[in-house]
């Protein structure tokens, strides 16, 4: 599906079902720990005799990235916190499924209308977990499960561009201001608004959740690749396995991609950013190492550290379980009839006519 959410109107449009074959693979799990330490969790392997992590996981968590007031400063949720945000989310979604009042007055200048109900949303069902413990953030280091402060000269270049528009907390509660001249063309939207690259870095790199919809990976792996599909936004990840990272001249949207195996662990290393895809405020320098381990039949666990001295102090690191997803990827059809980027622009326009009428008025 496509839910566009733009400064001015939001947008429906329909999905296709899609599928990529898997290879087959061989072994059987020899344990079902979900310890992160247990290195040789399981013996799943593929014809060739690498790790399999093949098949279609969901990525999608009620765990925020950043760790909330709410849980003390703990990583770890009780049994009772994590059935609180469980049944919150429930309460959401059964009070969103209501029908409408048809006399409800207009929403507010500049507010995020959202969808019509939360029919096509699935932003989860609980909090993850890894080892058998539920998480109140993705983020484990630091320790206080926030991302490091930018340094000074990262704040104002974040400030200079508007800041990240995409963070799942923004998307949730509205988009922030951004400067007009963002507003001047297509090519200055963000590239998941123009439909090229999945919004809340759902495709890469690294790949969150984006609380929302459309939380599905698939991958398919060669001797010599793995690829990572997102079904938000249609993008293809591939990891050259034992490979050389490309000359620095080449950047790409979600970096270059090259893997290895250590143990039972796909280690993936990421550099050659550009400076379209600024992951938090990151740089080009950015670099991101991720680390998927399957740890039984239905689960793997999914581990990144990012480090950009140009933008932070400290590399910060974050992990989340994916989980065994039965049900197949949908084509994310938003291009086709990308209505909400034409409305976005007209709404800019709309807003650039008011401004001198509303000028003149406030100087009577």
């Amino acid at each position: 599906m496509c839910i566009r959410y733009s400064r001015f109107f939001p947008i429906l449009s329909v999905l296709v079902t899609g599928t990529i074959a898997p290879a087959v693979v061989s072994g059987q799990p020899r344990s079902q720990k979900t310890a992160a330490t247990d290195k040789s969790s399981t013996t799943l392997r593929t014809r060739w005799g690498h790790p399999a992590l093949e098949g279609t996981w969901d990525a999608a968590t009620l765990t925020p990235l950043e760790r909330p007031a709410s849980a003390g400063g703990k990583l770890v949720l009780t049994k009772e916190q994590a059935e609180a945000v469980a049944r919150a989310e429930r309460e959401r979604n059964e009070a969103d499924a209501r029908p409408s009042d048809p006399n409800r007055p207009a929403p507010a200048a500049g507010e995020n209308v959202g969808a019509y109900n939360r029919v096509f949303f699935d932003s989860g069902s609980s909090a993850t977990t890894v080892d058998g413990q539920y998480r109140s953030s993705i983020i484990v280091d630091p320790p206080e499960g926030k991302i490091p402060p930018m340094a000074p000269e990262a704040q104002a270049r974040d400030t200079a561009l508007g800041g990240p528009v995409t963070r799942p907390e923004v998307v949730e509660r509205g988009f922030r201001d951004e400067p007009e001249e963002n507003f001047a063309s297509a090519e200055r939207r963000p590239l998941s608004e123009r439909c090229l690259l999945g919004f809340g870095w759902t495709s890469g790199t690294p790949m969150l959740p984006n609380y929302f919809y459309n939380n599905g990976k698939q991958i398919v792996q060669t001797p010599d690749t793995v690829l990572i599909f997102a079904e938000m936004i249609h993008e293809a990840r591939i990891v050259r396995l034992n490979s050389q990272h490309l000359p620095s001249s080449i950047r790409k949207w979600t970096g270059d991609s090259i893997g290895h195996w250590e143990d039972d662990t796909l280690v993936v290393e990421t550099t050659n950013f550009t400076d379209k895809t600024r992951f938090y405020g990151s740089t080009e320098n950015l670099k991101v190492t991720e680390r998927l381990r399957r740890l039984d039949d239905n689960t793997i666990l999914y581990r990144f550290t990012i480090e950009d001295p140009s933008t932070w102090d400290r590399p910060w690191t974050g992990e989340y379980a994916w989980t065994r997803k039965d049900e197949p990827l949908y084509e994310y059809a938003c291009h086709e009839g990308n209505y909400a980027l034409v409305d976005v622009l007209k709404g800019a326009r709309s807003h650039d006519n008011d401004g001198p009428a509303t000028r003149a008025g406030q100087s009577k």
